[in-house]
């Protein structure tokens, strides 16, 4: 009840979501079978708010989902910006362009469907922000891959890192998405090019500052 509490007040007293995103909200809900997995109002909120204060003119997501997320930082980015987001289920497309098409900032996104990790190395692009929230066994991969495109003093953020609190618990053996998050933080940890920091946001929210 006390974190219900909180959570209710929080929402209370930050910036409304907007009559787009609580339509996509609502329809994720309704018709999705894990509407949990979009980001939602409040890191939605914090999303937008990283966009408007690190101004990136190019970002990179992995995974769209329902666009929720994609939209929050289209919101905070200026104009002539652009965010390349990437999803593998196909799927989804049709959610995804549902609310991309009545969104002012469409113009700011290009949707990729197809494998992050076949599509990132075609992208000719150099990122001032990475947001990453797709497969978690896969996370490692994902931060490998980008890396060597984010710009020195770019951001690179990674959702569910904290996972349910699996992080501190035992694991299964056949649970690999817990072992692919674990493993993802601890690399984190160890990787001496970047400033680290674990938000206890929601389901974890990792902030990485490339040096």
């Amino acid at each position: 009840m006390f974190a219900e509490g909180i959570e209710g007040y929080i929402l209370s007293h930050i910036d409304e979501e907007g009559d787009l995103l609580a339509a996509l909200n609502r329809d994720a809900n309704v018709n999705l079978l894990r509407p949990r997995m979009l980001s939602g109002h409040l890191q939605g909120r914090i999303l937008k708010m990283f966009c408007q204060m690190l101004r990136p003119r190019r970002v990179l997501e992995i995974g769209t989902y329902t666009a929720y997320a994609t939209l929050c930082m289209a919101e905070g980015m200026e104009e002539g910006a652009l965010i390349h987001t990437i999803e593998i289920n196909d799927e989804m497309e049709d959610f995804i362009q549902k609310y991309l098409s009545r969104s002012p900032h469409r113009d700011k996104v290009r949707l990729h469907l197809g494998d992050a990790m076949e599509i990132i190395p075609r992208l000719e692009e150099t990122f001032d922000m990475v947001f990453i929230d797709a497969d978690k066994r896969l996370y490692s991969d994902y931060y490998d891959l980008v890396f060597p495109k984010v710009r020195q003093g770019g951001i690179i953020l990674a959702d569910n890192t904290l996972w349910d609190g699996k992080v501190v618990e035992e694991v299964h053996a056949s649970d690999k998405q817990t072992k692919g998050i674990m493993s993802f933080n601890d690399k984190i940890k160890r990787d001496d090019r970047v400033e680290k920091v674990i938000l206890p946001l929601r389901d974890g929210l990792t902030l990485i500052w490339k040096k």
